[in-house]
């Protein structure tokens, strides 16, 4: 069963999101704006909708991984998180991690994909100690040592 997101066009000649195929988690968001970045260059690019999420859900904002191997292009907060509340333009930040080419987004070219997931809200209980576990304190690559 789908859940309903509720979602405002600030740009009337832009699609909805989009789900490419049956089965996509991630439902494609384009670029409301043309935009040229140079290596190592980063951009906030406006996608041209807002939405509105129920709550109990968050919308998280992954990058395209053709855009990735092909041209060295990810998001600089992957994934970005859209709280329920939030109801501006979804805007991606873009960074260009080719260090020699430039690459450039023409308005309404696929630039990242949204994802919606259920969340729970945690109870965050204060104690004196944490109860052990297998790991303990290890983190940072210690599983691979």
């Amino acid at each position: 069963m789908a859940v309903k997101v509720l979602v405002t066009r600030l740009d009337p000649d832009l699609p909805l999101p989009t789900y490419a195929k049956g089965g996509d988690a991630g439902a494609d968001l384009v670029a409301r704006v043309d935009v040229t970045l140079a290596p190592g260059e980063r951009a906030l690019v406006p996608t041209g909708i807002s939405i509105a999420l129920p709550n109990g859900y968050v919308a998280l904002v992954h990058p395209r991984s053709g855009l990735a191997v092909k041209h060295g292009v990810t998001m600089v907060n992957a994934p970005g998180t859209v709280d329920a509340g939030y109801r501006g333009e979804l805007q991606i930040i873009l960074i260009n991690h080719d260090p020699k080419e430039s690459v450039s987004f023409k308005r309404g070219d696929r630039i990242a994909q949204l994802v919606i997931q259920q969340v729970e809200r945690a109870d965050f209980v204060e104690v004196e100690n944490l109860p052990g576990s297998g790991r303990g304190t290890g983190g940072f690559g210690s599983t691979g040592r």
